[in-house]
């Protein structure tokens, strides 16, 4: 075993590989063909002036389709060009120095959020993705731990953040709008550091104990840099914190357009379509989009908060759609009633991509049943980028998989001395791409064998090269000897026809070391007592994987990006909330 960052240099067969590859992404995707060859010329040049970053991916669009949508969000639209210039005054106005600042972003999906992103970029500034969903601890231990010189946060959060020390959040621009009065921070932003306003009519008198807003910083800014920075902008995502504190995994800095051709050797992603993101933009889902469909120059439309029916109105207000979510997300699409449901002509939906979390249940054989085949499931990790991805015809085969690795992708199954596996054993997940991560900001260790990187999930591949994942490593009970996958008894009981949710954990026992604990939510109306989930459990898993303790609770808890966060299942409404706990259950974004 090595801690070393794993090596994936292509030698000079994936060279030839990676040229045909791009050939295959700009002929399948349609990226060749829309646009004369004039500003062909002229994309290719800013790509190559600015690189594959997001604000070189922005650039190049504006000056092969200016005029084409780059997002719509509650405000309205913006053409790429318009996207472009306005990032690039924010870049110039941002109160940022040094050779690489480092900028916190605490925001929801709005244009807010990705200007500061394509502006950070061009600015070269090292981006922190705050998850919108932390608490005043995590956010606490995030700052201290990353010390950003500036926050760009929503105002909405402007409560959460003055609960945090003054040191942590001294600079503070506002991505919506200023808070109100009654809200604002107690530590001011230093006139120094705010931009003079090109003239006085042009912007309001910012109040000295506020901060400005992007809008007031775009009005203000000087003429932007038409030079790219000298060091490269990079991105640094926090893991969820489902089992502790967040750890920071910093991204490379130019990914290239290989990451692109992978995903769409398995999803039909096409430059034309309208690409809806409801995955919050700080996961590293949901920023992967962003950047797929920019790279696509496609059309992106954000919501601030997450709504099933609002996602419906969308798909079938535009055509050629594809929906990038998290399970989740689908879910709660499901559970509208089926007059709402009909009330919108969802015959657009060309693709769901989902991501973040395992498909429950059966989830994936209802959604195409309802919605077509049209679900594709990415397996992946913050660290590791994508690892396989289901396909509808993998999901018709088995709708738990998380499908195949797309090209220029390796997997295996180890063992706990890291060998080969063979088919139908479970092991341990390692992957290797394009894209891996550089390395926690922490300096915590990874476990690297053979240039594959560990996701830190069990699984398995079966008979048919399908990859299944079994739950995390780190999640296996162990109970009187006996080695549990709780997502083996999870899947067990979702076939139960009363349950609509389940989440098993393992909890301390003096006798056994650990045992299964059960947090089951009903359907409505449906009744179920504790022996007859027990008994269940024992017929179809295996007598030491039955429950002791079994819960029927109204929710799951969850966090921003939808998946269940155990260590807050034992906490109860009555009780006093654990660390990063806001409401219970919290909302989903």
């Amino acid at each position: 075993m090595t801690h070393a960052r794993p090596a994936y240099r292509p030698g000079m067969r994936r060279r030839i590989g990676h040229i045909r590859d791009l050939a295959a992404l700009l002929l399948r995707t349609g990226l060749l063909f829309s646009g004369g060859p004039r500003r062909l010329v002229a994309q290719l040049g800013a790509l190559r002036h600015w690189g594959t970053t997001l604000a070189g991916l922005v650039a190049s669009a504006a000056v092969r389709s200016p005029s084409r949508t780059a997002l719509v969000d509650d405000e309205g639209a913006l053409t790429f060009a318009e996207l472009d210039e306005r990032s690039a005054r924010l870049a110039a106005g941002l109160p940022l120095h040094g050779p690489r600042p480092r900028v916190g972003v605490l925001c929801r999906n709005h244009r807010g959020m990705a200007l500061t992103l394509v502006a950070c970029s061009r600015r070269g500034a090292e981006v922190v993705l705050l998850n919108t969903g932390f608490g005043t601890g995590q956010i606490r231990a995030v700052l201290g731990e990353l010390r950003p010189t500036l926050l760009v946060a929503d105002a909405e959060f402007a409560p959460l953040l003055a609960n945090v020390p003054i040191a942590l959040r001294r600079n503070v621009v506002w991505a919506d709008r200023r808070p109100a009065a009654a809200d604002p921070l107690s530590a001011p932003v230093p006139a120094a550091t705010l931009p003079p306003p090109r003239a006085a009519q042009d912007v309001a008198p910012v109040p000295a104990d506020q901060g400005q807003s992007i809008e007031e910083i775009i009005l203000s800014a000087p003429e932007p840099a038409t030079a790219p920075p000298q060091i490269q902008s990079r991105t640094i995502m926090l893991s969820s914190g489902t089992t502790g504190r967040p750890k920071g995994a910093r991204r490379p800095p130019r990914p290239g357009l290989w990451p692109l051709a992978s995903m769409t050797s398995r999803i039909p992603l096409r430059a034309r379509q309208t690409m809806i993101v409801e995955a919050p933009l700080f996961h590293t889902w949901g920023y992967a989009a962003l950047q797929m469909a920019w790279a696509l120059r496609a059309p992106v439309v954000l919501h601030r908060r997450f709504d099933p029916e609002q996602t419906l109105r969308a798909i079938a207000s535009h055509r050629d759609v594809t929906v990038f979510a998290v399970p989740v997300m689908l879910q709660r699409v499901l559970e509208l009633a089926p007059e709402v449901r009909e009330r919108y002509d969802a015959s657009s939906l060309r693709i769901a991509a989902l991501s973040g979390a395992a498909l429950p249940g059966d989830l994936a054989t209802r959604f195409m049943d309802a919605f077509g085949d049209r679900l594709y499931n990415v397996y992946g990790s913050t660290e590791a980028s994508w690892v396989s991805i289901a396909t509808p015809r993998d999901l018709r085969l088995d709708p738990r998989t998380a499908g195949r690795p797309p090209r220029n992708t390796a997997l295996a199954i180890l063992d706990e001395q890291g060998r080969r596996l063979g088919r139908s054993t479970r092991g341990h997940i390692f992957a290797a791409n394009e894209l891996l991560f550089e390395g926690y900001t922490g300096g915590e260790p990874m476990e690297v064998r053979d240039g594959l990187l560990a996701t830190g999930d069990l699984g398995h591949i079966d008979h048919r090269g399908l990859l299944f994942v079994d739950g995390r490593s780190d999640g296996m009970v162990v109970s009187g000897g006996e080695n549990i996958v709780p997502r083996d008894v999870e899947d067990a009981l979702l076939r139960m026809p009363e349950i609509h949710e389940v989440a098993v954990t393992g909890v301390s026992d003096p006798d056994w070391g650990q045992r299964l604990a059960a947090y089951v939510v009903l359907r409505p109306g449906a009744r179920l007592d504790a022996d007859a989930v027990r008994a269940y459990v024992h017929a179809q898993v295996a007598r030491y994987a039955v429950p002791r303790d079994v819960y029927f609770i109204p929710e799951l808890p969850r966090n921003a990006t939808g998946k269940v966060v155990h260590r807050w299942l034992s906490a109860r409404p009555d009780r006093s909330e654990p660390e990063g706990r806001v409401e219970w259950p919290p909302p989903l974004r």
